[in-house]
């Protein structure tokens, strides 16, 4: 058996803990040990040492880059602000890293992480899990073989609970860009409004957003992206305005039919072959699209399946051993700061704005 690789998990108890799993999804994977542990907070760093099975804990990240002798960190807080600064000191020590979502703050933030990274040959993963689905091949093939038609619209769409607007862009819209890159599309550039309570929200309202997500305004917005193939992607998030069952996730319209994909890693998703789009006028049904097909059985199933990560650790050690990409890597993750981020500044020049953004820095960074 190949040398087990040493897996460092860094988490913040109260400020974004150690994520959806990212720290746990190593104990099930014969390739790696977990050998050391790193939490600011005393009792979250005991009680995760002993979750994790491992006596080596740290308060400061630094020094367990220094002295765990790493080969990946498990970068787990959903808080962001710190995700720059130990992603650089990472590759800094030459070690991989698996990142939980958001990738950080800014394009700035994104550009210093990616050049740490490729003056040491450093692979980042980013965990947006459905970008690993085992369902993305054929969902894929759906759209390229023509089955829906010429593309025309897609609609992304976050959770609307009380993240509503540009933080649910941020913490649930992010899977649904990173899925629309996935799938193929090229967005070449942003029009975005964000609102206060139904009216166009004044920049004096920027904020300290939750989460350590930097600079936020407004409590709903809506985002057009123009795509190369001439089709158009649209998000759209209102606070408190969630479904039930939820809406969360990509509607792909098509001129011969429409498919719904959602989050997850057998990415639950449903293919309407109908121009009309609609069942209300035709004898058309919903169909399931399984990783073999409309209307087949899924025939895979297991603990790999159920886990959000095991798929994404897995490709990350792939990467690492094979010398290429992860699938959803750094460049990716960069692109979605990106689109994000032109939203922002979209509404702060009130004017359409190219991708990738000109300007690195965050559109609101001087309004706080």
């Amino acid at each position: 058996m190949a040398k087990q690789l040493r897996v460092g998990v860094f988490g913040r108890t109260g400020r974004g803990k150690y994520g959806h799993g990212l720290d746990t999804v190593w104990l099930d994977m014969p390739e790696t040990e977990i050998v050391a542990v790193c939490d600011e907070d005393p009792d979250g760093r005991a009680k995760a040492g002993k979750k994790l099975k491992t006596t080596q804990l740290y308060s400061d990240y630094r020094k367990m880059l220094e002295e765990a002798q790493l080969d990946i960190i498990a970068i787990c807080p959903r808080w962001i602000d710190q995700h720059r600064d130990v992603a650089v000191a990472a590759a800094e020590h030459g070690v991989h890293i698996f990142m939980e979502k958001p990738f950080c703050r800014s394009p700035e933030e994104a550009d210093e992480i990616v050049q740490a990274c490729e003056m040491r040959h450093i692979k980042l993963a980013i965990a947006h899990l459905t970008t690993y689905s085992p369902r993305i091949p054929v969902i894929k093939s759906l759209i390229e073989d023509g089955t829906l038609g010429q593309i025309v619209e897609i609609r992304l769409q976050g959770k609307e609970d009380r993240r509503g607007g540009p933080e649910d862009l941020w913490v649930l819209g992010s899977h649904m860009l990173d899925l629309l890159l996935t799938l193929g599309f090229e967005p070449e550039s942003c029009f975005a409004t964000i609102l206060q309570s139904g009216s166009r929200a004044p920049l004096s309202d920027v904020y300290d957003g939750n989460e350590g997500l930097g600079p936020l305004l407004g409590n709903a917005m809506r985002a057009e992206y123009s795509l190369k193939s001439g089709a158009a992607a649209h998000f759209r998030s209102v606070q408190n305005c969630a479904g039930n069952p939820s809406r969360y996730g990509m509607r792909i319209c098509g001129s011969k039919g429409v498919m719904d994909i959602y989050e997850g890693t057998l990415a639950p998703t449903y293919i309407l072959l109908d121009s009309n789009w609609s069942t209300a006028q035709t004898d058309s049904r919903w169909q399931q699209v399984s990783s073999a097909g409309i209307g087949a059985p899924e025939p895979l199933s297991g603990q790999r399946y159920r886990s959000r990560n095991q798929i994404a650790a897995e490709d990350l050690i792939d990467a690492i051993q094979t010398d290429r990409e992860p699938l959803c890597s750094m460049y990716q993750a960069r692109q979605v700061v990106d689109l994000i981020c032109a939203t922002f500044e979209s509404h702060r020049t009130n004017s359409p704005v190219s991708l990738p953004l000109q300007s690195r820095t965050h559109p609101f960074a001087n309004l706080l």
